[in-house]
């Protein structure tokens, strides 16, 4: 109060020898219509501060109780408010609109799941997953080949190794079967040497990937079952990325595929290219197959040897630093929030 009726004082001595109101508010910081409320109000209180207002379309207590009881009656109970309020006035009824009741609704925590349905369920997020080496975490999945017959698919079953990015196994079939999976599975642990509770099988819902005869196989062979989310493809991000790939080679068949045979053929040719020529970039450049035989740290080793020794005869082409071809030691499977900050 006392700073007010200063401030009021040093605008009107301003003013009385001869500025201008708005000039003297505008060096104080203020604005004209300030000082003249408080000019005008003797107690020189700001109103739109201790202003209490009350909406004049209100809903009144009674009108509240009735949303509540009509909300939690026999025949509205499982309505939301957007279907409450259309059925009140086809009798003829009006309380108030959709957002009034959902208002008062929430309040009184009545916007919980109202559907006879049952309530969806929150599926949590699969278990994050590390691989430090290989044969350690698998990811796989099915994907469809055109044939020439419309309607007419075959299946790609396709299993990676997430550390070194190898395709470890794979196998077309006219099917989808869980049988046919367990087959695939029980080849691989052979053909790797896998032992018991060695690796981990991440995949996603369907039903070959759950289906009993997989589950029992699995077992068998001492391996831990990983599930994405259903309906959530970034849950298994390396399949689809490998899926991507294939399809997206400059030689794939721009026609659909005439056979199972030619089928074979040309993805033993895609998987041979991917596992022996391709410098994955995921794995600073290196094919899938050297880094699962172990090989990639030398060769890793190697490119910076020559990088240093280049920088060293034209010091003057580098900026900073030279290239980072450090190893990449781990490997995350749908990674907690942290982990993922550490990886980028």
């Amino acid at each position: 109060m006392e700073e007010r009726r200063q401030l009021i004082k040093w605008v009107q001595e301003a003013q009385s020898s001869g500025a201008s109101q708005a000039k003297a508010c505008r060096l104080l910081g203020l604005s004209e219509k300030s000082i003249q409320r408080w000019i005008k109000n003797e107690n020189m209180q700001d109103g739109r501060i201790e202003a209490i207002k009350t909406p004049a379309n209100r809903l009144t207590d009674i009108e509240c109780q009735k949303i509540i009881q009509i909300a939690n009656s026999d025949e509205y109970a499982d309505l939301s408010a957007s279907k409450i309020v259309p059925k009140l006035l086809d009798k003829g009824i009006w309380i108030a609109s959709v957002s009034s009741f959902n208002r008062v609704m929430k309040n009184h925590n009545l916007l919980t799941h109202r559907e006879k349905s049952k309530p969806a369920k929150t599926v949590a997020k699969p278990q994050a997953l590390t691989a430090t080496q290989a044969n350690e975490i698998y990811t796989w999945d099915i994907t469809y080949l055109p044939t020439q017959v419309k309607g007419l698919f075959l299946y790609l079953y396709l299993v990676m190794d997430i550390y070194s990015r190898k395709i470890v196994g794979w196998q077309i079939h006219e099917t989808e079967l869980s049988e046919l999976a367990a087959d695939l599975m029980t080849d691989i642990c052979q053909r790797e040497q896998i032992k018991r509770d060695q690796v981990t099988l991440h995949s996603d819902n369907g039903s070959p990937m759950k289906g009993a005869t997989m589950l029992a196989t699995l077992q068998e062979l001492g391996i831990m079952p990983s599930f994405s989310r259903p309906s959530v493809s970034n849950d298994n991000p390396y399949s689809e990325s490998l899926f991507k790939t294939l399809k997206y080679r400059p030689e794939y068949p721009e026609k659909a595929f005439e056979s199972i045979t030619t089928a074979r053929a040309w993805v033993s040719g895609f998987v041979n290219w991917y596992n022996d020529e391709h410098l994955h970039s995921g794995i600073k450049f290196v094919t899938p197959n050297q880094r699962h035989a172990g090989l990639d740290k030398e060769i890793l080793a190697h490119r910076h040897k020559i990088n240093t020794e280049a920088k060293m005869k034209h010091p003057t082409r580098w900026s900073g630093k030279t290239r980072d071809w450090s190893a990449i030691e781990q490997v995350h499977l749908n990674p907690t929030k942290n982990e993922d900050e550490k990886a980028a």
